[in-house]
């Protein structure tokens, strides 16, 4: 009889539970208590057992003991906690009426191939007088040399230091990597972007990170930063009720912010857009007016600007000194708060089309197999879940209506989900134009090592 080998997929690991996850084709690597078969979570698979758990009230994603259920209750994690200050909800959010004239939208799998034309060609139309084509500038920083020269690191740690390296090597290039600023991750997870930023910055002064993530985070690197002279600090609240004017830190020093992101997925992305350029304009109705430099509209010809200093806004205004933020997830943008609103107005489109393009942006990362971009060799737990994650992300295709995927090649549906993804894409740098910035879309990597390859950049343009 062959032996069996307990790696934890044919057989559970020692000291580990005996459940099988069907879903993740394994056994649960929970420990287990002495003499225990099944960890807590899965007691319930003991029909030994005389205790029984439960769904947790509060979140039925993780039960418990029913005789404990009063003491877990008062732990709890998933508990309401006390909202910060700077928690104001919705303050971030598009306006609501605009949304309830297309709730009842066309699916894109319910739409003819007739219907399907006649969008594309709209789409094709809107495009007229933009550049559809991005250019490609892969860079590199030196703070990350070691690292991507460092043969411990796996293919898919590999392949995220090269998107950062590229991330801080056009921060680089447009000057945003300096003392005396506050960078604000959004969508931090584990907060890597600002580990390299800070790595960066070793011998620079008056240097601060905010952190903006709404989950509970494992394997932080930011922890590691507690003894250095730069400040870390986390801000657990989703994008959307985040007011930055009163964070203390913002609020008592009033540095000027640089944003950044990796990944920041779908809607995300617009929300950040609001919590930089509407919390001064959602404050005007509680303080005076402030002074504000005046800004251009901005043209190719106009040079960008080095970082502002608080002297260029009142006490209280949020100065914003550019941003950096790796696109993804356009399949997941909502037309509530999109920031290009009037951009897709003024080219005769609205909600309608914007659903049906939001959707159909997903065939863009849907032409490529899970095995082929699933790497072979995880290296820990961190990054098993970081892979799972991206895997999620790059997997979320749009049903394609078997009439139209019998006549258009799987190559032309992805360069219509990329046209997709540009044209949303226009819309925000158009909303940044307006705000007085010089903004920028570019692949930052290559398409082997991530298929969300676009990065926004904006810098301020002075009024000459």
């Amino acid at each position: 009889m062959a032996e069996i080998i307990c790696d934890g997929v044919s057989a559970p690991l020692p000291g580990r539970c005996a459940f099988y996850v069907v879903k993740k084709k394994r056994y649960c690597k929970m420990i287990v208590g002495n003499g225990k078969t099944f960890c807590g979570e899965h007691a319930n698979a003991d029909h030994d057992s005389e205790r029984r758990r439960i769904p947790c009230p509060l979140d039925p994603k993780h039960t418990v003991f029913e005789d404990s259920l009063a003491k877990h209750m008062k732990k709890c994690n998933s508990k309401d906690k006390p909202k910060p200050i700077y928690y104001i909800k919705d303050i971030n959010a598009g306006p609501i009426e605009e949304e309830e004239n297309f709730q009842n939208e066309v699916s894109i799998a319910d739409r003819t191939k007739e219907e399907l034309d006649g969008l594309i060609a709209k789409m094709r139309t809107a495009f007229q007088g933009l550049n559809a084509k991005l250019h490609s500038d892969i860079l590199s920083h030196p703070a990350l040399h070691e690292a991507l020269n460092d043969p411990k690191n796996g293919n898919f740690a590999f392949k995220h230091l090269r998107q950062q390296a590229s991330i801080l090597g056009h921060m680089e290039a447009l000057k945003l990597l300096g003392p005396d600023n506050c960078y604000i991750e959004f969508g931090a997870g584990k907060g890597k972007l600002s580990h390299w930023i800070h790595v960066a910055l070793q011998k620079a002064e008056n240097v601060h990170f905010l952190l903006v993530e709404r989950s509970s985070t494992r394997f932080k690197v930011d922890g590691k930063h507690k003894n250095t002279d730069s400040t870390f600090d986390r801000l657990q609240v989703d994008i959307q009720h985040l007011d930055l004017s009163k964070v203390p830190f913002v609020r008592e020093k009033g540095p000027p912010v640089i944003a950044v992101g990796k990944h920041l997925c779908g809607a995300a992305t617009d929300l950040a857009l609001r919590c930089l350029f509407e919390t001064n304009i959602k404050n005007q109705d509680e303080q005076p007016p402030p002074k504000r430099i005046k800004l251009s509209q901005g043209t190719e010809d106009n040079t960008s600007s080095p970082p502002l200093s608080r002297e260029a806004g009142e006490q209280g205004e949020l100065v914003v000194s550019g941003l950096s933020i790796a696109l993804c997830c356009h399949h997941r943008c909502d037309w509530r708060h999109y920031v290009g609103k009037d951009f897709f107005r003024e080219r005769g489109l609205g909600p309608q089309e914007f659903f049906a393009f939001q959707r159909m942006s997903s065939w863009a990362t849907c032409g490529m197999s899970r095995v082929a971009r699933t790497p072979k060799n995880s290296q820990g737990n961190a990054n098993a879940t970081d892979e799972q994650e991206e895997v999620e992300h790059e997997d979320s295709c749009e049903t394609i209506p078997e009439n139209f995927n019998s006549t258009v090649s799987a190559e032309e549906r992805e360069h219509i989900g990329r046209l997709c993804k540009t044209l949303i894409d226009h819309g925000r740098l158009h909303y940044l134009q307006q705000k007085g910035f010089k903004p920028s879309l570019r692949y930052y990597t290559s398409r082997d090592v991530s298929l969300e390859n676009v990065l926004l950049t904006a810098v301020p343009i002075l009024k000459s």
